[in-house]
């Protein structure tokens, strides 16, 4: 108890300071909308294969096309914000989410489903980016760190608010209803507009597409750019690899528990905990210090949910997968904007972050593949160990921690 209430001092401090928990909810809560959507798409999944008798390979691909359409969607919108202003696109980005969401729920067969989903994915690839860029721009220094950190922390709690909606609410009414749920950012869109900060220099005449990739990749940015795409990938590869499989791979193991609803909140909540250590330890020890640590726990978790023989440490274990996969992400959300300058930021982290969407895409894949061909299960997660090494090298030789106003 002690523990979470000095960490929630530090989340109150941190934000209260130069009026930064507002800022920090009403972004806070576009990600909250934007984890649930994630988060329900792996419950709906199940209820949409038995309902329009999919194949495995349909269900893939409807995992798959949302990550597409966040690719697209990141880059694009990431130079968008850059041209025209992060909060005219981010109102944008919600739109195209929420209304998407919305007609969701009236598709008819997976072609509907698929065309849907594809567009929801460029809203929501697009929105993280844009969000992450505006709270970069509002503050400095080691504040800016924990802010971001912070912020990323909602989407553990999109998750919370997802296990709810899925176990409480879709038994009962359906994943049609229940997907309307998340359609009501709409009505947000309305107040977030009034609450975030003006811009200064809101178009930048001078930005086009070819220049702002050319900037990025100059000869000031390249390594950055390089590594930061690396980095995007080594995380996103791990954690979609992971956390897509891991039902599928606790109950090939004879692990029931995956089916329970304390078990889907006990892996959100574990999340939080390591976002806010992150956050603490951000201006206490140098952030590649921070991420190296949570890169070696994620591997440790790895190494011990592969090779777990009972259920008490399969659950310890996949917490712990959970405490430091998602604080990794959010130290990440944290490095990222602060490599480039204010007029190449939402290019900049769009990019790197496009690329991770590749991780994202080839970690889940590799898994099925891996477990079709009869490959241990041990064995399978020496991939992510070997990946979060590669991680490692390329934070420790590649990665230059700066911090640019």
């Amino acid at each position: 108890m002690i523990f979470f209430i000095n960490f929630g001092g530090i989340i109150l401090e941190t934000t209260q300071q130069n009026s930064g928990i507002k800022l920090l909810m009403v972004i806070g809560t576009a990600w909250l909308f934007d984890a649930a959507d994630v988060a329900l798409l792996s419950f709906i999944m199940p209820l949409i294969k038995g309902e329009w008798r999919l194949t495995d390979g349909q269900v893939g691909l409807v995992s798959s096309i949302t990550t597409v359409g966040m690719m697209i969607g990141a880059v694009l919108f990431g130079y968008l914000a850059d041209r025209f202003g992060k909060k005219n696109i981010i109102i944008v980005t919600l739109l195209i989410f929420s209304i998407s969401n919305l007609a969701l729920a009236f598709t008819q067969d997976v072609s509907q489903f698929l065309l849907v989903r594809f567009v929801t994915g460029i809203g929501l690839g697009g929105e993280l980016p844009v969000a992450t860029t505006i709270i970069a721009d509002a503050f400095t220094g080691h504040k800016r760190s924990r802010m971001l950190i912070l912020v990323d922390s909602f989407w553990a709690i999109g998750w919370i608010f997802a296990s709810l909606l899925a176990f409480l609410f879709m038994p009962h009414f359906g994943w049609r209803p229940t997907v309307i749920v998340t359609s009501l950012m709409a009505v947000y869109t309305l107040v977030i507009r009034r609450h975030l900060p003006d811009e200064t220099n809101v178009k930048n005449e001078k930005l086009n597409v070819k220049y702002a990739f050319t900037q990025i990749w100059s000869k000031e940015f390249w390594r950055t750019t390089l590594c930061l795409s690396i980095m995007w990938f080594v995380i996103m590869f791990v954690y979609y690899g992971l956390f897509l499989w891991l039902p599928s791979v606790l109950i090939k193991r004879g692990f029931s528990v995956v089916h329970s609803f304390g078990y889907t909140l006990l892996m959100s909540f574990a999340q939080l905990p390591g976002y806010f250590l992150a956050a603490y330890l951000m201006g206490k020890i140098s952030r590649k210090t921070v991420m190296a640590i949570y890169l070696v726990g994620t591997m440790i978790g790895a190494f011990l949910f592969g090779t777990a023989q009972t259920t008490w440490l399969v659950i310890a274990s996949a917490a712990m997968l959970s405490f430091f996969t998602l604080g990794a992400w959010g130290i990440m959300i944290a490095l990222t904007p602060t490599q480039y300058p204010m007029e190449l930021r939402g290019m900049g982290i769009g990019f790197t972050q496009s690329i991770g969407r590749i991780g994202a895409t080839i970690g889940p894949y590799l898994i099925g593949m891996s477990l079709g061909l009869g490959i241990s299960i041990t064995t399978i997660f020496f991939y992510f160990i070997v990946a979060l090494v590669i991680g490692l090298i390329v934070l420790a030789f590649g990665l230059v921690d700066k911090d640019q106003v």
